[in-house]
């Protein structure tokens, strides 16, 4: 018989066992399958389980190790405070050690009036050659002994929708003598520091930490040279914004509408870039990049388009290989600061106790006023400067502690699915109304997909031959005037909008800034009133009523009127028994007549629009081309009672 090698004997092992007790029954298990004769005493005092009971307790360590580091590595399950911060952060979410409470400020000051003319001819009004403005960074203390500093400048000269000024008589002599301006700037809590750092050699992705805990803010880096320094979400973001003053020194184009956009958002490229990383005991580190080099990048990683390059006195590179690691030595992920000194300022605190209560945010700690004294009284001057006051009219609102691990865990979640990013169309117009004001007020937003009209296709279930570019978006807007009224965007808000956008849309849209149509309208409406009730104050409170349905706040772009709902408040309005339609421009006896108003010379867009051919059953569609209604004048509210509910006139 042919010689045969045994077959070796596997022993099955059993990988469920997760604690002591399993490890240990499986193990006993096992000596009694596959060492019978060896080893059969299973008493607890035996030296057999001894080993068998420490070698399950090391198993049960063990488990629960690697069970605990599986579930820390996962977002939805990490319990450890440290661990959970490296997460969010690596997607990109920072956590809330403390959140600021922020409020609204009123500050005030008093100038001199200008006086002209004498008797009856006396004509009076504010001087505002001594208004000052009171820059960004004032400091204030609330009665509860809680910092707030302005977020922006307060120019007392300038005025705007988005900046509106009170003025008041404040002292008077016969005529006005001083009036009082008052304008409200936004406030946030939280102490202001100042840290230095030296560095000497260039380190690769050096970190340093600031001396404060909870910061909220970095307010600004400067190295010891003049340099700013930017933080950036990733050290590969080589691109920040950044904003200026809208002067003609600036831009001598833009600042002829420096009324609407009094700063400029601009793109900078920079490789003095730095992230910020929140630890686990409360502190901030700043991480900068790698370029340690002085050399610039084209020396350290050869341009490819030079290798082999056949143009006389050009080096050769053929012969050379290249060290993937040089990459690391350039500025591509940012520089690394060296031979200098960096100024680091940022705010810090937070927390409950920073909602402090109304009217109580009233002492001025530091400031800066700027005025050109040229010419003008050095002791109306001073008298101006000491009357700057402030106060908060309301509480201050939004402060709170550190978040929770659970709570850090959701935001993150929630975070990294909307990825900062504009997707969907109401992302677009979500973020062109957070534009901040001083770049621009956009008042009304709209946005569709670009299109253009193919003459040779069939008409769409719109009636319209149109096919649909999938890369570009139109964003129509429309902002107010003085008078808050719908008026278009100048050149530097749009621009301002343009370079908005530019850091959460897709890479694959193209955003056209466009101008909505303004179609303004006038509306009649016969009434019938009660018996016994004043037709006139009856038709003064439709009237109001109308105006109120029309309050230019309420509406949007491609909004459009329903007449039965203008129909029916109509109705509800005190001393109203019923609407009648209109007999005058009223072709479809419809409830309430709205006509079209667009004579420029009247003070109307110029845009005329067929209101008849434009309502459906009882419904005014705006245009095809994104419009807004708009009732401009009250005057254009024409109301009539033409009898009561008895029968009377």
């Amino acid at each position: 018989m042919p010689y045969s090698t045994p077959k070796k004997s596997v022993k099955e092992v059993r990988y469920l066992n997760k604690d002591f007790t399993s490890f240990k029954e499986n193990l006993i298990e096992f000596s009694k399958i596959y060492f019978p004769r060896e080893y059969n005493d299973f008493n607890e005092s035996s030296p057999g389980m001894m080993f068998i009971e420490m070698a399950s307790y090391v198993g049960d360590v063990l488990s629960y190790y690697i069970d605990n580091q599986f579930k820390e590595s996962l977002l939805a399950f990490a319990e450890e405070k440290r661990t959970v911060y490296n997460m969010a952060q690596s997607l990109g979410y920072k956590p809330k050690l403390a959140t600021p409470a922020t409020a609204i400020l009123d500050i005030y000051q008093t100038v001199p009036a200008d006086v002209s003319g004498t008797g009856e001819d006396t004509v009076t009004s504010p001087d505002l050659d001594y208004a000052f403005t009171v820059k960004e960074g004032m400091e204030l203390i609330s009665d509860s002994g809680i910092t707030f500093t302005t977020q922006e400048d307060c120019n007392f000269s300038f005025e705007s929708i988005s900046e509106p000024k009170d003025t008041t008589i404040y002292e008077s002599n016969v005529v006005p003598v001083t009036y009082l301006l008052k304008k409200s700037v936004k406030v946030v809590s939280g102490e202001v520091s100042t840290d230095f750092f030296t560095f000497n050699t260039a380190e690769k992705y050096k970190r340093i930490a600031l001396s404060n805990s909870n910061v909220t803010e970095i307010i600004s880096c400067t190295d010891s040279d003049g340099n700013d320094w930017y933080e950036v979400p990733f050290l590969a973001q080589d691109t920040v914004f950044t904003d200026m003053e809208n002067t003609s020194q600036n831009d001598d184009e833009l600042y002829a509408f420096a009324d609407q956009a009094p700063y400029l958002l601009k793109l900078l490229k920079t490789t003095r870039r730095f992230t910020t990383f929140i630890r686990e005991d409360g502190k901030t580190e700043l991480r900068f990049g790698a370029g340690t080099s002085d050399s610039p990048d084209e020396e350290i990683v050869p341009n490819p388009d030079e290798v082999g390059s056949s143009l006389p006195g050009s080096p050769s590179k053929l012969g050379q290989a290249l060290d993937p690691s040089n990459f690391l030595d350039t500025k591509a992920y940012g520089q690394a600061p060296s031979n200098t000194q960096l100024t680091i300022t940022y705010r810090h605190g937070g927390g409950v106790e920073h909602n402090v209560i109304s009217n109580s945010i009233r002492s001025i700690q530091s400031s800066r006023v700027v005025l050109d004294e040229t010419g003008l009284s050095s002791v109306l001057v001073s008298s101006t400067r000491n009357s700057i006051a402030v106060n908060n009219p309301l509480p201050a609102s939004g402060g709170r502690g550190a978040q929770s691990v659970i709570e850090v865990k959701n935001n993150t979640l929630s975070y990294f699915q909307a990825q900062q990013r504009a997707v969907t169309k109401e992302d677009y117009i979500t973020r062109v109304y957070a534009l901040p004001p001083k770049y621009g007020n956009v008042s009304k937003a709209y946005i569709v997909q670009d299109s253009q009209l193919d003459v040779n296709g069939v008409a769409n279930q719109n009636g319209t031959n149109r096919i649909e570019n999938p890369l570009a978006l139109n964003l129509y807007v429309l902002g107010y005037d003085s008078d808050k009224k719908l008026s278009m965007l100048n050149k530097a808000v749009k621009e301002n909008i343009q370079t908005y956008l530019t850091q959460f849309r897709m890479v694959t849209d193209a955003v056209n800034i466009k101008d909505a149509f303004v179609i303004n309208i006038g509306v009649n409406f016969d009434l019938l009133t009660k018996v016994g009730y004043n037709k006139e104050e009856v038709v003064l409170r439709a009237i109001q009523e109308v105006q109120s349905f029309f309050d230019i706040d309420k509406w949007q772009i491609g909004q459009p009127i329903v007449l039965a709902d203008l129909a029916y408040r109509l109705s509800l309005v005190d001393g109203v028994s019923a609407v009648v339609p209109p007999e005058s421009n009223n072709p479809n006896n419809l409830p309430v007549s709205v006509v079209n108003k667009y004579k420029e010379s009247d003070g109307y867009s110029g845009n005329l629009y067929d209101i008849n051919a434009a309502t459906k059953e009882g419904i005014i569609f705006p245009s095809l081309d994104p419009s807004c209604f708009e009732l401009k004048f009250s005057s254009d509210i024409q109301g009539r009672v033409v009898g009561d509910s008895a029968g009377g006139n």
